[in-house]
């Protein structure tokens, strides 16, 4: 009888326990609920009030109730992590400053220069690669037969989140001991060629190349779109003037579609920089950055929630808003000289 006994205690245990969860739980949505209520009720009021003041007044009070909810989102989701991350940089694990320290640790440990030199490496390949790309294509099918369809093939991994991509070029190259059937298609076509399957993941640094592949995969799709919509903005009547000079094709492209599609290619370089800069999906599912191939953003992750270090993550933080800033700044200057010259 005492096992039959232990066993509904534990099984009444269990009962109470979900009964407070559940009862808990319908408290705090209760009063998440009125707390909604109130805040709408406030705004609704301020609205009201706004209409019975004068028209100047008025303008003032509805520019603060439109701009004053994003501003605030903003300053609790953005601003204030970002200044509690940048102060954190600054201190040890345990709340005591430290200067630079956390910095000269990550650009002096052998593991933090891995990380540097492969997002340097990210940073240069992914943008050159997939722009050239995606400009070529965009130049070889414009005006082509079922140009629509080309354009739709290769525009289609971007619909395809980072963690999927990354779990279908896993498959790409898995990898098996020789003794078991290779189900990895590139291990495949080694075997049909007579060659040895090859470990395309854990063999580094080319592992990095290989995870490279995936992003460039993946942007080529947005480079091309934009970068086609830019030449068919190209003014026919420069084209066919050039041909009437006798300018070859490659002197068409050079000297007429280039300079007129300058901005888009500074958009799209920058923008697949910056996403490169934060790649942080690809690596953490097909290598969790193991075999050296961790980048800022997963090393951030890895040290602030699995190694237990959130200042030497903080300071990761810091170092990756560090590289954005400059090149969502220069973006923003080119964007603005185009609209003045518009």
């Amino acid at each position: 009888m005492a096992p039959t006994l232990l066993l509904g205690q534990v099984g009444e245990a269990q009962i109470l326990a979900a009964d407070n969860f559940w009862t808990e739980s319908a408290s705090k949505f209760g009063s998440a609920f009125i707390a909604i209520l109130i805040f709408l009720a406030v705004i609704g009021l301020l609205i009201f009030f706004a209409d019975k003041a004068p028209k100047r007044g008025r303008d003032v009070v509805q520019l603060l109730l439109f701009v004053g909810p994003a501003l605030l989102l903003l300053s609790v989701g953005l601003v204030w992590p970002a200044i509690q991350t940048t102060v954190q940089s600054f201190q040890s694990d345990d709340g005591a400053f430290v200067g630079v320290d956390n910095f000269v640790t990550i650009f002096q440990e052998p593991a933090g220069q891995i990380v540097l030199r492969n997002t340097l490496v990210w940073t240069i390949l992914v943008p050159l690669l997939s722009t050239s790309i995606g400009l070529a294509y965009a130049v070889f099918i414009d005006k082509s037969r079922g140009e629509k369809l080309l354009k739709s093939l290769v525009f289609m991994p971007m619909a395809i989140s980072f963690v999927g991509a990354s779990i279908i070029w896993g498959f790409v190259y898995e990898y098996r001991a020789e003794a078991f059937p290779q189900i990895g298609f590139l291990n495949q076509i080694l075997l049909w060629l007579g060659l040895q399957p090859h470990q395309f993941i854990a063999s580094a640094p080319a592992n990095t190349i290989f995870l490279i592949i995936v992003m460039v995969w993946i942007q080529t799709g947005f480079a091309m779109v934009i970068l086609s919509a830019a030449i068919k903005s190209v003014p026919t009547e420069l084209i066919e003037a050039s041909s009437l000079d006798g300018a070859s094709a490659f002197q068409r492209f050079r000297n007429i579609t280039i300079p007129w599609i300058r901005g888009s290619l500074v958009v799209v370089v920058t923008t697949i920089t910056i996403a490169t800069l934060k790649v942080f999906d690809i690596v953490r599912t097909m290598t969790g950055g193991q075999f050296n191939t961790s980048v800022v953003a997963n090393e951030m992750y890895s040290r602030a929630f699995r190694l237990g270090q959130p200042a030497i993550g903080a300071a990761l933080a810091v170092v990756l808003f560090v590289l954005v800033l400059p090149i969502v700044i220069y973006n923003v200057r080119v964007l603005r000289k185009q609209k003045e010259v518009r």
